[in-house]
């Protein structure tokens, strides 16, 4: 991974802000886009300050123009890219009966349509370089979680994008991974967006028990470098892949249970 040039959205915190350091500490050059400009500024000079690369670009990946931008100040800094990683992302916790519907949209146009609008302007780079295109997705993009309807939805949708992008570019040598991290700890539960789309602010989930963002960041990396298809984290995140394949009932009626275990759940228990 040495020299390739690495954009990371999502990157000012949690597993993003850990996937940048990850590469970085690797060679790579990383590229830094998220909306919060003032600590990605931060980030760059700490990584900076350890005499690897790092390049800031404030970016809201729910604004295609802002994403043209990011790739077009990318090409016009580094000349090329090797490796797309759609980080970027925003989760919720409401009943869809009790959810304003333009909490869903806000959350497709980050999760989804930012994913989509990355991988577009990035794409004609990465493809000369036979690169990557990453989305780090969650289980819920595979099996459903109760009171994150437009969530799940949007890494459901996500999975269709990239593994269609896959299949169309069987014969080009592009390289698309998916990453479903499960729980992990970060600021995600702590931004998610409530039924009126206001910030949640508070974790409902014991963070402590997750794993680190630090270490999906070096199992993304690893993934990366041997060209991995889809990675699935946590012994949980496995267990729900396949008992919801096999045993879909059965598994509905296990996570609605864990799910309405949690604190201020809207769930009945």
């Amino acid at each position: 991974m040495k020299g390739k040039v690495v954009i990371i959205t999502g990157a000012s915190s949690g597993i993003g802000l850990a996937i940048a350091k990850e590469f970085a500490s690797k060679s790579s050059k990383v590229v830094l886009a998220a909306r919060n400009f003032e600590k990605l500024k931060q980030i760059e000079n700490e990584i900076l300050s350890k005499n690897q690369i790092a390049y800031a670009v404030k970016t809201d990946v729910s604004i295609e123009s802002d994403v043209e931008n990011l790739i077009n100040k990318t090409i016009k800094k580094f000349g090329e890219i090797h490796i797309l990683i759609n980080n970027a992302g925003v989760s919720m916790r409401a009943m869809f009966n009790d959810l304003n519907l333009d909490v869903i949209r806000e959350i497709m146009d980050i999760n989804f349509w930012g994913t989509v609008y990355c991988t577009k302007y990035a794409l004609p780079y990465i493809l000369k370089n036979k690169g990557s295109v990453v989305g780090i997705s969650s289980v819920s993009g595979f099996a459903p979680l109760p009171a994150r309807s437009g969530y799940c939805a949007s890494k459901y949708a996500i999975h269709g994008f990239l593994e269609t992008i896959r299949i169309e570019n069987l014969k080009t040598g592009l390289h698309v991974l998916i990453v479903t991290p499960g729980f992990t700890s970060s600021n995600i539960r702590n931004t998610a967006l409530s039924a009126d789309g206001s910030p949640q602010k508070e974790t409902p989930r014991d963070e402590d028990k997750m794993m680190s963002a630090e270490e999906v960041a070096h199992r993304v990396y690893k993934a990366v470098k041997k060209r991995k298809r889809f990675q699935v984290y946590t012994v949980i995140g496995k267990a729900i892949r396949v008992f919801n394949f096999f045993l879909p009932r059965f598994t509905d009626n296990r996570v609605y249970k864990q799910m309405a275990k949690e604190p201020n759940s809207p769930l009945k228990k």
